[in-house]
């Protein structure tokens, strides 16, 4: 019988609401999403505040991550939430672009950061074309950007959501780890391209690629689909079975037809129940991820 899994749900990302209507893009929307979907067994949330993460400074408000995690951590305070941090944000310091995730943390707020261990090309669709919306350039994180990144989420006492587009994110979160360079608490995220033209596909033979680089780690780690359906193409169902973790939800979603976040986790639920397993709670997330029933207090 497979463990109990961690559910992560990933509400709005840069789905706009001509997409999907149910997408959440207020932090009162944000807030209730998320609340709704932790009652059906999410325990770490994630979502964006702007329409778009493409920004020209590649800095992010904290306010309205404040405002939509303030009912979530008032009733659930500790689950695990964080942030998004601006792409195609080449020439602007890590400082600026990681900025509101440090100050989050800070606050003690979510107990989580975001870690993106490498660079990638995003934007372009399996039918050719690229969406307006898209960076004009790639998503570009340095090895320095990666070790600051590293270094403030330890310091601050947080854990890390580690994302893997492509196999050398992969690689170099694991060569820290060895190193002792990668915070307590990391959870690896494995993204596979769906619509989105990037990294691995999502099947069987390239999750088992991910995992021969994995296990000798020990990490937990997840699988999402950016731009497709991970529990109707059968990943979520490998991944489970092979021991790993799911994020569903409307950032990542690429289906037929407009479901709710709050649908796309009961789907995930039922999944898991068909399984013969269930979601962790939010005590057993963080001890799956090793964390403390409270988050430690920050350390400038």
């Amino acid at each position: 019988m497979p463990a109990p899994v961690v559910l992560e749900v990933a509400v709005n990302g840069s789905t706009p609401p001509s997409v999907n209507p149910h997408v959440p893009r207020t932090p009162l929307e944000v807030g209730r999403d998320l609340l709704a979907c932790i009652e059906l067994g999410a325990t770490i949330g994630h979502h964006h505040t702007d329409d778009t993460m493409f920004t020209e400074t590649g800095v992010h408000a904290v306010e309205p991550y404040v405002q939509a995690w303030t009912p979530v951590l008032a009733a659930h305070p500790d689950v695990l939430l964080y942030p998004t941090m601006a792409a195609g944000a080449r020439g602007i310091a890590v400082e600026d672009r990681w900025g509101h995730v440090e100050e989050l943390a800070r606050r003690r707020l979510g107990g989580m950061t975001l870690v993106d261990p490498g660079s990638v090309d995003l934007g372009l669709l399996s039918d050719g074309t690229c969406p307006p919306a898209a960076a004009a350039g790639p998503y570009q994180n340095s090895t320095a950007d990666t070790e600051h990144m590293c270094a403030r989420t330890t310091a601050l006492g947080a854990a890390p959501s580690i994302s893997v587009f492509e196999p050398g994110f992969l690689r170099t979160a694991l060569t820290l780890q060895r190193h002792g360079r990668l915070p307590a608490g990391a959870i690896v995220k494995l993204y596979f391209g769906g619509e989105l033209e990037f990294g691995l596909p999502p099947t069987p033979t390239a999750l088992e690629a991910y995992l021969e680089l994995l296990e000798p780690s020990g990490l937990p780690w997840s699988v999402a689909v950016l731009g497709g359906d991970v529990v109707a193409c059968g990943l979520a169902e490998h991944a489970v079975r092979r021991g790993g973790h799911l994020r569903v939800g409307l950032e990542d979603f690429a289906g037929p037809g407009t479901p709710t976040n709050v649908e796309l986790v009961r789907g995930a639920v039922e999944l898991l129940a068909d399984l013969g397993t269930r979601p962790t709670t939010i005590a057993e997330t963080r001890a799956v991820l090793g964390l403390a029933p409270h988050a430690r207090p920050p350390r400038d």
